[in-house]
């Protein structure tokens, strides 16, 4: 993102609280879409994840897109709600069509999400340690700096970052996972 970019989302973030879009999101029965945008952030073989209270499992930095709001105003704006930094984006990498059955609220859900690779060299983020809790008004997240290697083990969502983690793309790719 340009200069102009950042001093324009600055401006956004301090009115958050004055104006609230609508994510585009909704609910359909016992079906779900999720418009989402993630940040993929990594240093030394390994990548940045989260999980709070209400889910069990790690899952990338991130969150949905608001309705007027581009992919990228969304990742950036989400990753300093959750960390409070503000990331570079060096390039998206992946949009995946996602269908799943979510853990948590037993839903199908029909997801696209775009992931990012960010620069988050200008930052105090690789000074928190390797496991470190941020707090997102009452929710606290644990974010932990996951091995590559490690991933294959854990109860990780996206399910492809598993083994794709490995070998990033270097151009943007369509994928479809279908659990």
């Amino acid at each position: 993102m340009d200069g102009k970019c950042e001093k324009g989302f600055e401006k956004k973030l301090t009115n958050l609280g004055k104006v609230r879009k609508m994510d585009i999101s909704f609910g359909y029965e016992n079906q779900k879409f999720n418009y989402r945008a993630c940040a993929m952030m990594i240093s030394e073989h390994k990548i940045l994840a989260m999980h709070d209270e209400r889910s069990p499992y790690f899952y990338l930095p991130g969150g949905r897109v608001a309705i007027g709001e581009t992919a990228e105003q969304a990742v950036v704006r989400e990753v300093w709600e959750e960390l409070g930094i503000t990331p570079k984006i060096i390039r998206p990498l992946w949009l995946n069509q996602a269908f799943f059955k979510e853990d948590i609220d037993n839903m199908n859900y029909h997801e696209l999400c775009i992931y990012f690779l960010m620069d988050f060299t200008e930052t105090d983020l690789l000074t928190r340690g390797d496991v470190f809790t941020s707090k997102e008004g009452h929710r606290t997240h644990v974010f932990e700096w996951l091995a590559f290697e490690r991933l294959k083990d854990e109860y990780f969502y996206p399910l492809f970052l598993k083994k794709d983690i490995f070998n990033l793309p270097d151009e943007f790719m369509i994928r479809t996972e279908i659990e």
